[in-house]
C-alpha cells in the first residue's frame, strides 16, 4: 500500500473502534520542536557535555552532582514555549469523540496534556511535577526554570527533584498496571513517534497481542523502522505523525 491507501485503512480502523489507545514516545512532540532521543539530531548525539545523557540522567548523578543535573536538564530537557502540535490535538479530538480510551506516553512535556487529553498515562512522568524531597510541596515548571542555581523549596530549603523517572528508578507500578490493562482491553492499538527500544516501557505493547483475537487492529507510525513492525496491520513510516493522523481524521470527521 502507497501513503495514502495506509491513512485511509487507518481511518476505517478507527472508525470501527471504540475503545482505541495510543501509545506514543518523543517523536510525538518533535513536530513542536522538541529533539528526540535517538536520532542523528537527538539528544543522545549531542556533544555538548562530557558525561552521556544517560548519565546525567541518572539518580546517582543527580543526588552526586545536582548543580550540573540541572544545568543539563534546565538545557536539554525543558521546552517550555513547545506548543501541542497536530498528532496532540487530533488524539485529543478522538477522545472528545468517544473513540480514544487513554494516551499512554513515555514524554514528560505535558504537551497531551496541554492539547485538551484528559486521560494521560505518563509511563516517564511529568517535568511539570517536581518534589521536595524534605516537605513534599510541589512546585512547577516554572520554578525550576527560574530558579538561578539549584532549585530549594522556598518552605524549608529542601531540594527539589522533577517528578520524572530518571535512569536507576523504577517506574510507578500504578501508573504501569494502568497503562497495561488500557493496552490489553483495547480493540485497536496505535503506536506512534517511538522506536520501541525503551524497556520495560515497550514491552508493554506485547499486552495487546497476546490473546491474538483477528478482530483487533494496531497501526504503528513512525519514521524508522522497529522490531515489532511484523506485528502491525498498518506500518506508516513514509510521513511524520502529525500529518498522518490529521489527514485520517479528515476522513473521519
Amino acid at each position: 500500500m502507497n501513503l495514502e491507501q495506509k491513512i485511509k485503512k487507518l481511518a476505517e480502523y478507527i472508525n470501527k473502534s471504540s475503545n482505541i489507545v495510543f501509545f506514543g514516545g518523543a517523536g510525538v512532540s518533535t513536530e513542536s520542536g522538541i529533539p528526540d532521543f535517538r536520532s542523528s539530531s537527538g539528544l543522545y548525539n549531542n556533544q555538548e557535555y562530557d558525561e552521556p545523557p544517560e548519565t546525567m540522567l541518572s539518580r546517582t548523578y543527580f543526588f552526586e552532582n545536582t548543580d550540573k543535573f540541572y544545568d543539563f536538564y534546565k538545557n536539554k530537557m525543558l521546552y517550555p514555549s513547545a506548543q501541542p502540535n497536530d498528532a496532540h490535538k487530533i488524539l485529543a479530538q478522538l477522545e472528545q469523540a468517544g473513540k480514544l480510551q487513554a494516551v499512554i506516553t513515555q514524554n514528560v512535556d505535558n504537551l497531551h496534556g496541554l492539547a485538551g487529553s484528559k486521560n494521560v498515562i505518563e509511563l516517564h512522568g511529568s517535568a511539570n511535577k517536581n518534589i521536595c524531597l524534605n516537605c513534599k510541596q510541589f512546585y512547577d515548571v516554572n520554578y525550576i526554570i527560574n530558579s538561578k542555581q539549584t532549585p530549594l523549596c522556598k518552605n524549608c530549603d529542601g531540594l527539589i527533584k522533577p517528578d520524572v523517572v530518571l535512569y536507576e528508578e523504577q517506574l510507578d507500578e500504578q501508573t504501569v498496571s494502568s497503562a497495561i490493562n488500557y493496552i490489553s482491553g483495547a480493540d485497536m492499538l496505535i503506536v506512534g513517534g517511538t522506536s520501541l527500544a525503551v524497556y520495560p516501557a515497550a514491552h508493554y505493547i506485547s499486552y495487546f497481542f497476546h490473546d491474538g483475537k483477528q478482530e483487533k487492529k494496531s497501526a504503528i507510525i513512525n519514521k524508522s523502522g522497529t522490531s515489532y513492525d511484523d506485528m502491525f496491520d498498518i506500518n506508516i513510516n513514509e510521513a511524520g505523525i502529525g500529518i498522518v493522523l490529521s489527514k485520517a481524521y479528515d476522513l473521519l470527521f
